[in-house]
């Protein structure tokens, strides 16, 4: 059971460069915006995605820039740019950058993997900015070029084309936002006019050119604001109208939403609570399918505030998390979970349980429910 939880820990950190997954599922072109905060002020980015989309072999090397605009009332520097692969070069000004003035980071993808998705990150670290900005660029290459209707036909909603029906957008902190344009197609012969409704409170949805012109593409930009009575994973909603015509299916949008803790002072992050778990891992054993597996996950708070969890995601319907009342400092406590195997395929199982906490230092706590069903 050790060997097989560590086989699957090594298996998700492995990263390569030369690396490709060939049939990987459909991404979005997306866009996102946040900022950062450096004292109360803020560092934003016009993107900290950019999707190169569909493009072939043939394009040869693929160039994008990110624009950083300082909003603070003091210069900032981008010390340095780390890529995360020999394939994407980079290249950035290293003079300040004056408040209200904007820098820009320039990349490369040399495009020559071959066909396949890629999805390469960016390191960025400024001055004033405790931890460094994560900047991503991808797309997907094709051996040649696709139509219209092999690249966009694979969901398809009356005349209106997708790739997929759901999307996920990067990380949401408290009082921010993130935007995701996905691209769409009218795959029929007429101007298509799309509308949404039934769309989630925390959701705005537009959609340029509108109407769609025939045989043409379009940009549906997802908007998703942070709402403090939610956090950690979620999924919002909205449903196209179609030339008038409701869909008979939604797009779904995913996010995972964290406490914001740009605003703290050294002080207040030094003296905030601190989870640290007795083990990451409970190991059930060997049980006979449909057995209800309960147990708990022992913790400390080892900070100086009061510990709060808002909220368990379990991988799996099948594992169910009690969360604890606040812990206070150098108090000791326990999650209590359920685990129902009677759902479960037979053999070795691994469901991760992922807790979202108050804690800057650890404000997402991954756990495991581990064990072999027979």
């Amino acid at each position: 059971m050790k060997y097989m939880f560590m086989t699957i820990i090594a298996a998700l950190g492995l990263m390569s460069c030369g690396q490709r997954n060939t049939k990987a599922a459909p991404v979005a072109e997306a866009e996102v915006r946040e900022a950062v905060m450096i004292d109360g002020a803020a560092i934003s980015w016009d993107t900290m995605l950019y999707d190169f989309g569909d493009v072939t072999v043939d394009d040869g090397p693929l160039t994008c820039t990110f624009t950083l605009t300082n909003g603070s009332d003091q210069p900032v520097a981008i010390y340095e740019v780390v890529s995360s692969c020999g394939c994407t070069g980079v290249s950035f000004s290293r003079e300040p950058v004056q408040p209200g003035k904007s820098a820009t980071i320039s990349a490369t993808y040399k495009n020559e993997d071959g066909p396949g998705a890629f999805d390469k990150t960016l390191t960025v670290y400024i001055s004033g900015v405790r931890k460094p900005v994560i900047l991503r660029l991808r797309g997907i290459v094709h051996p040649k070029k696709k139509s219209l209707s092999q690249l966009y036909g694979i969901e398809r909603l009356g005349d209106l084309g997708l790739k997929t029906l759901e999307y996920k957008l990067p990380t949401l902190r408290q009082g921010l936002q993130v935007s995701e344009s996905i691209t769409v197609a009218n795959l029929g012969k007429k101007p298509l006019k799309l509308e949404f409704m039934d769309v989630s409170p925390q959701l705005l949805v537009k959609t340029d050119p509108n109407p769609i012109p025939a045989q043409k593409t379009a940009q549906v930009t997802f908007t998703l604001t942070a709402d403090k009575s939610l956090y950690g994973g979620n999924t919002y909603t909205a449903t196209p109208v179609i030339g008038g015509k409701k869909a008979q299916k939604s797009i779904k949008v995913s996010a995972f939403t964290q406490e914001n803790f740009a605003l703290l002072t050294p002080e207040e992050r030094d003296a905030a609570a601190i989870p640290m778990f007795k083990t990451s891992t409970y190991e059930f054993g060997t049980v006979a399918k449909g057995t209800d597996v309960e147990g708990d996950f022992v913790f400390e708070n080892r900070g100086k505030r009061p510990l709060h969890f808002f909220k368990a995601d379990a991988e799996d319907t099948a594992l169910k998390a009690v969360l604890p009342e606040d812990i206070g400092p150098g108090e000791k406590g326990s999650l209590h979970f359920r685990l129902d195997t009677g759902g479960l395929p037979e053999g070795e199982n691994v469901i991760m349980l992922t807790l979202t906490t108050n804690s800057p230092l650890r404000p997402v706590v991954n756990l495991f429910v581990a064990g072999v069903i027979r």
